[in-house]
């Protein structure tokens, strides 16, 4: 009903879960106050969990007595927050960017380089439509980002002959797709009643589809979704030790890679933050200190000896 992503309902539906069976399969509307702030606090304490985590578990049990059970929860002042650590991201090198991508290739190539050639987050990548992208303009538009806000973003030259081959490959796909009787692909909020076959038009469709259809979890009709964002986790894990990385390498760390090295080339940290989607500057501000620029920038005194 609030229209959440199919992957908060399901996390919110896991610590609902989590938070009843820690009590003893209680029903909520017996627990309070006393027993969220139990569960909260043996996440922070014994199961030593981040903070993010914690605030995902507090946030969903919110959601289960405010908008399930309609039952409003006084301020939790009890809760043991978990500590919240401040890291720098793992960036790879131009080199080691390089190497990784050099041991992808397919789909998954495709989808490694364009989350470094143009900073976005995985499922950025992953849910772009054909639409999205304007060779001409060199652009492509990012749809409900974090936030639930649209920007645009460059369209590295070097993918667009990959991506055009790529394409007219999925658009195969997608016609015998429609010989078959299928062909739809699902449409954000009202707009497949809004637009009447709009889901059938290529245009709407998935830039990387799955290679196979599946039944949709809500309403259990058989479409084509995109690729699934384990399946590149997996292969970007897999190349980076077939390229003997030393680094924890994952999608993520290709969009930190992006915004690093767009900042090392001289770009302002406004036109990178606007880029990345940050809300807030100093949220970008942390890829200053994997340069060591500011006050880090500084020779050490050893070196003039």
């Amino acid at each position: 009903m609030r229209h959440y992503s199919l992957r908060t309902e399901g996390a919110y539906v896991d610590w609902a879960r989590r938070f009843i069976l820690f009590h003893g399969k209680k029903h909520p509307v017996e627990m309070g106050p006393a027993e969220v702030e139990s569960f909260l606090t043996h996440l922070a304490v014994e199961r030593k969990v981040s903070a993010s985590t914690q605030n995902q578990a507090k946030a969903a049990i919110l959601f289960l007595y405010r908008h399930v059970l309609e039952v409003e929860l006084p301020w939790l002042d009890e809760v043991v927050q978990a500590r919240e650590r401040r890291r720098l991201p793992v960036v790879l090198t131009q080199g080691e960017v390089r190497t990784l991508l050099d041991q992808m290739d397919g789909t998954m190539g495709m989808v490694a380089a364009l989350l470094y050639g143009t900073g976005l987050r995985l499922m950025e990548g992953l849910r772009l439509r054909v639409k999205d992208l304007d060779f001409h303009a060199h652009q492509l538009t990012v749809r409900g980002g974090k936030g639930d806000k649209d920007r645009v973003t460059m369209l590295p030259e070097r993918l667009e002959a990959p991506l055009r081959k790529h394409l007219e490959k999925v658009k195969k796909v997608h016609a015998r797709d429609l010989e078959e009787g299928f062909g739809e692909v699902w449409l954000p909020d009202a707009l497949a009643v809004k637009y009447r076959g709009a889901a059938r038009q290529w245009g709407w469709q998935w830039v990387f589809p799955s290679a196979v259809r599946a039944e949709d979890p809500r309403t259990g009709e058989t479409r084509r979704h995109h690729l699934y964002p384990e399946s590149v986790q997996r292969a970007v894990r897999e190349a980076a030790r077939r390229a003997e990385l030393a680094k924890a390498v994952t999608p993520h760390v290709l969009r930190h890679s992006f915004a690093t090295h767009l900042l090392a080339s001289g770009h302002d940290i406004r036109t990178v933050q606007e880029l990345l989607g940050h809300a807030d500057v100093e949220t970008t501000m942390i890829y200053t200190h994997v340069l060591n620029r500011g006050g880090l920038g500084v020779a050490s005194p050893l070196d003039g000896l």
